[in-house]
């Protein structure tokens, strides 16, 4: 009869059923956060074009007054953009290689 187990998980199974569950929870929290981001995108769009038609049609269209919401708003959700999707973005992971790469190749081009 044994009392006390210094093993923290029975078999090996369970470790890897809780890495697996790490691994989606850590995945359904980036989903929310770019649903998130989607849901600040698509708020952006119809509150700035009601706010730019209603303030354009009653002061004009001309000056910084009617954009100024969308402006710094458009700012607020750059950063949210970058929050989410990071800055390798627009770059990538492997876009510093490549243009390594496509350099070295031009180099050698010239050489030959």
């Amino acid at each position: 009869m044994e009392k006390y187990s210094l093993e923290p998980y029975g078999k090996n199974e369970e470790v890897s059923d809780y890495r697996k569950e790490e691994a989606y929870l850590r995945a359904k929290k980036k989903v929310e956060s770019i649903i998130g981001f989607y849901w600040h995108l698509a708020v952006y769009i119809v509150v700035n074009l009601f706010l730019i038609i209603l303030i354009g049609v009653n002061a004009g269209f001309g000056g910084f007054g009617p954009y100024a919401t969308a402006f710094f708003w458009g700012i607020g959700l750059f950063f949210h953009f970058i929050g989410v999707f990071g800055p390798d973005f627009f770059f990538g992971k492997n876009w510093e290689k490549r243009k390594i790469e496509e350099f070295m190749d031009k180099e050698r081009q010239n050489w030959e």
